[in-house]
């Protein structure tokens, strides 16, 4: 009589391999573009049938990704939003740029791969969470007097959106050097109505904060990661 298959070994080994071909693939992406998923399966150390079996075709890995950096990408939301529940708008938008932009900045390769494999729609819908709160923030301003009203708040929020990403890719390419999203939470108050001087210094008094937070959120995102 043949004994019962352990299953739950196997189940963990292929979560482990499933989370290994992902940060795989992040990393060689980010190298490589066009990597194939060939290239991907000897990269991350399993054979080929396993990687399929995981995702059967390009499209298959983007859409892990893309789901990997709309969750990330939502809890470093709810992580800005609660470090400044009671601060100023200032300060609030400052707080949540910071927050986000290590996000950003660990997916910015795979904004364009999206945009290419997956479509326009699909990298909004990575970003619907950030623009709803972003909106929100903005919305309160407006009726502050902090924000300027030029725009509806929607329409502003989309703008700034815009910018970040654009701002991402010059990270990408090597025409702006990231320090961390300061500067670029600068340019997003500046760019929402608030005076650089006063910009400069809420950036300036919020980043030491959110700091210390993002680090947590680094060592979770490498533990879920892996190690």
């Amino acid at each position: 009589m043949s004994k019962p298959v352990a299953r739950e070994p196997l189940r963990r080994n292929s979560r482990a391999n499933r989370a290994r071909i992902l940060v795989t693939a992040r990393r060689e992406l980010g190298r490589n573009p066009d990597l194939t998923l060939e290239e991907l399966a000897r990269a991350a150390g399993v054979v080929r049938r396993t990687l399929f079996g995981h995702f059967p075709g390009r499209a298959a890995l983007l859409e892990a990704l893309a789901d990997e950096a709309s969750e990330t990408l939502r809890s470093a939301v709810v992580t800005g939003v609660e470090g400044a529940q009671g601060e100023s708008v200032e300060r609030v938008l400052a707080h949540l740029v910071l927050s986000m932009w290590p996000v950003g900045d660990r997916y910015r390769l795979l904004l364009a791969l999206a945009r290419r494999d997956l479509g326009a729609e699909r990298v909004a819908e990575v970003l619907a969470p950030a623009r709803a709160v972003t909106t929100a923030v903005l919305e309160r301003g407006q009726r502050d007097g902090v924000i300027h009203a030029h725009l509806p708040a929607a329409v502003l929020s989309a703008g700034l959106e815009a910018m970040t990403v654009a701002l991402l890719e010059a990270v990408n390419t090597g025409a702006l050097e990231d320090d961390g999203g300061t500067r670029v939470a600068i340019t997003t108050l500046i760019a929402a109505g608030v005076p650089e001087e006063r910009a400069c210094a809420v950036v300036e008094d919020v980043a030491s904060t959110v700091a210390v937070e993002t680090s947590e959120t680094a060592e979770a995102a490498e533990t879920l990661d892996g190690g």
